[in-house]
């Protein structure tokens, strides 16, 4: 096995039970890339060097007597809303937060798949937004044009996967907090059914509209790491039938009735489709026509789905807001959005979570005549580092809809959907398109985005060797 960055999740967990590399070689040498590049794509938040390499070294005990477990030795990365074990769950903020007691679900059945933990990657405060950039850890940056963001909120993840540093992240997804940093970083984004990997010590994340995805190079090795973190603790209210979406890569979809869908659900605010990315979704769609499927263009019947996003995700807003050690350290938008929270938080989030009921039936119906949607993930390219940070709050608003207006109805519905690469537009910036499906349709998502892959090759393009640095950023 090459020990440069292209090894992905599977390739290494076939050269560490093969006896070709040891966990601490591995985890060391994703130490090594991760404080080389923390200058320049500042991609953690913490890295767990020591403990990381105590883990390996135990990994590798294991590894010796002919263990195997799915992921025995193999180092990954989470994000920075994920309680890892003595370690503080900052979730972006400023403040001195205190180091958790216990990991949670998902990261205790990752460590159960055996995997290492290097560190907690980067992402904006409390996941609000479609970029990585905050006064608490400085600006994460995007591997392909390091002048550009990664997107967000789980920019941290999608940097520190594209650009090599660990072969695969867990991240988390609200509005498309996985789908457009995975677009925008080349990479594959899952975003699950909601409940699939669990969100404990909550069981609710933001009122359910978010969930815990994962972020790979390949559909095999991001299939690969959300069966080894899903599953269910006792206490979770969401708990959907038990999946093995790894067997799904490789399979034959089928010929699949696909709906391409270019027109973003209605929102208060205008948001027009970069032409650019237009064409590569187009270009999407022509493939996947000629792979045998039928392709025709429909929009699902959203209708004032918008409606029932804003209560939701600001109530989630307000619930963090009040744990926060100091909230004087906050984003004024921060605490603005806490306030709608706490307006909203009776009767309009009552209304809005009992319309989820109506949106499966009505949204549903479109699956009747249609298997999968092809959407754009966003409307917009990877903007550059700043350019939505230094925004007032309706003006940040303003520009984050215009930009990703496609990804939150699949929150709000919480079915699974899925981003692949689409390409690049104007000066190299990836970007992508969804996948999107009913309820527990991981393995036809993951199917059909395998199919895409075997015949586009995008995991074989890698951004440019970040220059190294070991200043802070």
């Amino acid at each position: 096995m090459t020990h440069d960055r292209t090894a992905g999740l599977r390739e290494t967990r076939r050269a560490l039970a093969a006896g070709e590399v040891s966990s601490r070689a591995l985890v060391e040498r994703a130490l090594a890339r991760i404080e080389a590049t923390q200058g320049t794509l500042n991609a953690f938040r913490i890295v767990r060097t020591e403990a990381a390499l105590a883990e390996a070294d135990a990994a590798d005990r294991e590894l010796a007597t002919g263990e195997r477990r799915p992921l025995l030795g193999v180092p990954v990365a989470v994000k920075d809303d994920m309680d890892v074990a003595g370690e503080p769950t900052a979730f972006g903020c400023a403040g001195v937060f205190p180091p958790v007691t216990e990991d949670g679900e998902a990261v205790r059945r990752l460590r159960a798949a055996g995997a290492v933990i290097v560190g907690k990657t980067n992402t904006c405060e409390l996941g609000q937004w479609p970029f990585t950039e905050g006064a608490a850890f400085g600006d994460t940056r995007n591997p392909w044009h390091t002048g550009h963001t990664p997107g967000g909120s789980s920019g941290g993840s999608a940097a520190a996967v594209a650009a090599g540093l660990v072969p695969a992240a867990l991240g988390s997804d609200g509005a498309g907090s996985v789908r457009i940093p995975a677009a925008w970083t080349g990479l594959i984004g899952i975003k699950p059914q909601r409940g699939r990997i669990s969100t404990w010590p909550r069981g609710e994340s933001f009122q359910g509209i978010t969930v815990n995805g994962t972020l790979a190079r390949t559909v095999a090795d991001a299939a690969l790491l959300l069966d080894a973190a899903s599953g269910n603790h006792d206490r979770d209210p969401h708990r959907p039938p038990a999946l093995t979406v790894a067997d799904a890569v490789g399979r034959d979809p089928g010929r699949l009735r696909i709906a391409l869908s270019l027109k973003p659900p209605f929102t208060a605010v205008p948001a027009r489709l970069d032409p650019e990315i237009r064409a590569r979704v187009v270009e999407l769609a022509g493939r996947l026509a000629a792979l045998g499927h039928d392709v025709e263009e429909a929009d699902p019947p959203y209708g004032q789905i918008g409606l029932t996003f804003v209560p939701r995700a600001t109530a989630g807003i307000a619930e963090h807001v009040r744990e926060a050690p100091d909230r004087a350290l906050l984003d004024p938008r921060t605490r603005d959005a806490a306030r709608l929270g706490r307006l909203l938080g009776g009767a309009p989030l009552w209304a809005a979570r009992r319309a989820e009921g109506v949106l499966h039936r009505r949204i549903g119906g479109f699956f009747a005549r249609h298997d999968v949607i092809l959407a754009p993930t966003t409307a917009a390219p990877p903007p550059r580092i700043g350019a939505l940070y230094g925004l007032r709050g309706l003006a940040t608003d303003r520009a984050m809809i215009a930009a990703c207006p496609y990804a939150w109805p699949w929150n709000v519905l919480g079915w699974p959907g899925v981003n692949v690469p689409a390409g690049f537009v104007g000066d190299g910036l990836p970007v992508g398109a969804q996948l999107l499906g009913p309820a527990h349709s991981e393995p036809l998502l993951v199917s059909l985005a395998a199919q895409l892959e075997a015949e586009l090759h995008w995991h074989e393009r890698w951004p440019p060797e970040p220059a190294p640095t070991t200043r802070a950023a």
